[in-house]
């Protein structure tokens, strides 16, 4: 009776120290995830760091730089030469357009480009030239010496004096090149530049609209909004490898503006603490 008796305590003994098959899942569970806490702060110029509280922040597969680059594969550039074949310009400014790979016809690196070959050579550019300058007596501007009655009862007479008169405005162009100035002014009626900014603008929504969308159906793990003192924190995470990233959305901190896009670890039964703050903010020039 005794020997049954110490036999029954040993079995229940050994199924207490055994966990149930609930008890093993949950352990591996928590083996197998891991948590993140976080604290959000800014320092504005020449000031201290701020909380930034109610501010929403995902847990991404993938970077949000990755996610934008996915999506702007997406999205073909608008074909500039095929752009340009639309346009109705002489077929020497299409050229130089395509050669130049710009449509924009005025600013400083319009300037910059304008040859004095260009000049001469596209039409639009000549026209331009001329229109600034023609009639300016201050500036010593070539004067033609062809005479128009030359032209059909002296040609020889009338072809040597405007090719002197070409030779004359060559040599103004490339020693006055301030005389360039103003040509854009004469040609804002035909410069495309703004149709064609339209179209990459367009593009680059497409581009934001297919980000944003991919983040929330594709990449996205969990989000939240930082509390009162500027923390958020996600249980449960198997663990891999994450971003903590804010998107397109900014804290606004004094004259800082700050995103995220933050590479976090997770470790299984581990706690992440990071701080995001001015240091691994994203580059202002991605």
């Amino acid at each position: 009776m005794k020997s049954r008796w110490m036999c029954g305590m040993a079995l229940s003994l050994a199924a207490l120290a055994v966990p149930s098959t609930g008890q093993q899942q949950a352990q591996q569970t928590a083996a197998q995830t891991g948590a993140i806490e976080f604290v959000v702060q800014v320092a504005p110029t020449g000031g201290r760091p701020e909380l930034v509280m109610k501010l929403a922040v995902s847990l991404l597969r993938r970077s949000f730089a990755e996610i934008h680059k996915e999506a702007e594969q997406g999205e073909p550039k608008p074909d500039m030469d095929k752009f340009i074949e639309g346009l109705e310009v002489s077929q020497e400014l299409k050229e130089w357009m395509k050669r130049t790979r710009s449509v924009e016809l005025s600013g400083t690196e319009f300037a910059k480009k304008v040859t004095t070959d260009d000049i001469f050579n596209v039409p639009e550019f000549f026209e331009a030239y001329m229109a600034r300058n023609v009639g300016d007596t201050t500036t010593g501007f070539p004067v033609t010496k062809a005479r128009e009655k030359d032209r059909t009862e002296n040609p020889q007479r009338y072809a040597k004096a405007q090719q002197e008169y070409r030779q004359a405005l060559r040599k103004f162009v490339e020693t006055k090149p301030y005389s360039r100035d103003g040509m854009e002014v004469e040609l804002a009626s035909i410069n495309p530049a703004q149709r064609w900014a339209v179209l990459e603008g367009q593009r680059r929504q497409r581009i934001r609209d297919r980000a944003l969308e991919l983040t929330e159906t594709t990449y996205l793990v969990v989000k939240t909004e930082t509390d009162l003192e500027g923390r958020g924190a996600f249980s449960g995470v198997l663990a891999g490898n994450y971003w903590l990233s804010t998107g397109e959305t900014e804290a606004i901190v004094g004259d800082a503006r700050l995103r995220w896009d933050t590479p976090v670890p997770v470790r299984g039964g581990r706690v992440t603490r990071v701080t995001l703050s001015n240091v691994n903010a994203v580059r202002k020039d991605r």
